[in-house]
């Protein structure tokens, strides 16, 4: 009996060691696990166990108390473009969690790795309308990723391991738990935390069917006029070497969407510049001429396409998607690639003829050159009258040599931005795509700082969406971080003024919106400024901007009504296009 035990105590597996921790002591040690190093976030009466076992954690964790939660999650979301990491944001139950919805319906549509913390009332009082209770699980399941409700601290090890897998893997985006303050309390023996890699049911990284890289490969060999469109998800991807060598190989133009801006440099010979609404007149108007199109990592977005029924329906169409919803959503594809376009790209480039599409390069250069006569030469160069806002972009990119970080928020200056920056480097280009959301640069610039402390950070805002997050002035004061604000005041709500302009007659109805002295108010929370309202006086001020140890804000007065142009009316074809 005695050599029985014996053997069976060998054959054992030896015990995991545990250590005594509380729920919220298991919460800041899975953030350490998974190598988070900055959290965003405000304290509250749910979350105070977690706050109060973070003040021992202050040599591990750094945090960034925001001014406002919607503050806290635009900075994650830009904290996570910049980096390539999982932003972290913390927040309170009631209002602290509701004010997180706007940036989780953001970071959802813009595919931005998110792991939102809530708390959440004793698990005795859900349900009873407790101070500060809401049902943020259902208030939240339709912009976010996944959410769980944690009632049980000995569930958070593996839940805070799934939230993270989640949010990062496949098509990327927000993942909030919610845990309830009894469970933050809670001691457990704690056996360590172990990253998760594999959830049953959940396939993030889909098998490639090389059939259909063939095919789509076929394609683009037999391809006269082939047509490359590209967005975030060769960003996301982290596939910019392979798609450049793909486009390089097979001498295809690209042209890209928003969220796909600096995937490839500005510069680069291939690219052929801005699709949609306010995109480049060559790359909207060829769409409907090419005979394949090939979209990676985009989503054939409306403000994209146009009047889908009109959207290239002459040409054989491949997609190449992580995510198989978005294949066949909005545009049926003739060859759906379903795969990582990390992984699938370098299959497809293998396959591919090398070429020089020179004749059908031509005409896109032969668009541009209109483009350049009609609207871009008197944008950038407008030598009289008022400041555009793409004059100032244009010194912007001669300061910067394209090396800078732009965080743009949302209206004109959006497209203006987006239209005219320059880029060298992939991640570079932040902006609310999907959602539109006004508020989302500046504090968006702060977790785009943290995430890049070694690169330039400007945020490009109108005199409309700063004046919704501008209180993040004092979370840039606190931090004592360098950004650098450059605020284009036209006196106007730009975008809507231009559509009521264009659409409505020019019934300007609760456009016209007044604005403080942003350089005073900048000065009362201590950080340098000045206005600018001669354009003798722009290209210094940018410089001074620019040149200042530390933050900075530059308001410049460009013109009341101008427009952006070229424009795709709402209702119509991409080659339907105005140029004026």
């Amino acid at each position: 009996m005695e050599a029985i035990d014996t053997i069976t105590a060998e054959k054992a597996t030896p015990a995991k060691k545990t250590v005594t921790l509380s729920g919220s002591q298991a919460v800041l040690e899975a953030l350490i696990a998974e190598g988070v190093d900055t959290i965003f976030g405000y304290p509250g009466g749910a979350i105070m166990p977690i706050y109060d076992a973070l003040y021992d954690y202050h040599d591990k964790l750094k945090h960034i108390l925001v001014r406002h939660e919607q503050g806290g999650i635009h900075a994650g979301q830009g904290y996570a473009r910049s980096s390539g990491k999982v932003g972290v944001v913390f927040a309170t139950s009631g209002p602290g969690a509701t004010n997180l919805v706007t940036g989780l319906a953001d970071a959802q549509i813009d595919s931005t790795p998110l792991v939102c913390i809530t708390g959440q009332v004793f698990a005795h009082l859900l349900g009873t309308d407790a101070f500060q209770e809401t049902d943020v699980i259902n208030i939240t399941t339709p912009v976010t990723k996944w959410n769980y409700q944690v009632t049980d601290a000995t569930e958070l090890p593996t839940v805070l391991a799934k939230a993270f897998y989640i949010a990062r893997s496949g098509r990327p985006g927000p993942v909030l738990i919610d845990i309830t303050k009894n469970a933050q309390l809670q001691k457990f023996e704690y056996a360590g935390y172990e990253k998760c890699d594999h959830i049953r049911s959940y396939r993030p990284k889909p098998i490639v069917r090389k059939e259909y890289v063939e095919e789509a490969a076929k394609l683009i060999n037999a391809a006269e006029k082939p047509f490359v469109l590209f967005g975030q998800g060769v960003i996301l991807g982290n596939a910019e070497d392979e798609f450049r060598a793909f486009i390089e190989k097979s001498g295809i133009p690209a042209a890209w969407t928003i969220l796909g801006l600096s995937a490839l440099p500005t510069d680069h010979p291939l690219n052929v510049g801005m699709l949609g609404m306010h995109g480049n007149y060559g790359p909207n108007v060829l769409t409907n001429d090419c005979d394949v199109l090939i979209a990676i990592g985009m989503r054939f977005d409306d403000r994209v396409t146009g009047r889908l029924d009109k959207y290239a329906k002459q040409a054989k169409v491949i997609h190449l998607d992580i995510d198989p919803a978005e294949i066949d959503k909005n545009v049926k594809a003739t060859v759906g690639v379903w795969g990582d376009c990390k992984e699938t790209l370098p299959m497809l480039t293998k396959l591919v003829e090398a070429k020089k599409h020179t004749q059908w390069l031509e005409r896109f250069k032969n668009y541009q050159q209109e483009e350049n006569e009609e609207v871009i030469d008197h944008e950038l160069n407008p030598g009289s009258g008022e400041m555009t806002m793409g004059e100032v972009m244009k010194h912007l990119n001669e300061l910067t040599q394209g090396d800078a970080i732009i965080v743009t928020d949302v209206g004109q200056h959006q497209m203006v931005g987006c239209r005219y920056a320059k880029f060298n480097q992939t991640r570079s280009n932040i902006t609310s795509g999907g959602l539109g959301t006004m508020g989302f640069a500046l504090p968006a610039a702060i977790g785009a700082k943290f995430g890049a402390l070694d690169r330039t950070v400007v945020a490009i805002i109108g005199d409309g969406g700063v004046q919704m997050t501008i209180q993040e002035l004092g979370t840039i004061m606190q931090t004592e971080l360098d950004v650098k604000i450059l605020i284009l005041n036209n006196e106007f709500l730009g975008m809507v003024r231009q559509w009521q302009q264009l659409f409505h007659d020019k019934r300007y109805s609760f456009v016209d919106i007044a604005s403080p002295d942003y350089v005073t108010v900048a000065k009362g929370y201590g950080i340098a400024g000045q206005k600018v309202t001669d354009r003798q006086n722009l290209r210094e001020a940018l410089a001074t901007m620019l040149n200042h140890q530390g933050s900075y804000l530059l308001e410049v007065m460009v013109g009341k009504e101008n427009n952006v142009f070229p424009m795709v009316p709402q209702g119509c074809s991409v080659s339907e296009i105005r140029l004026k």
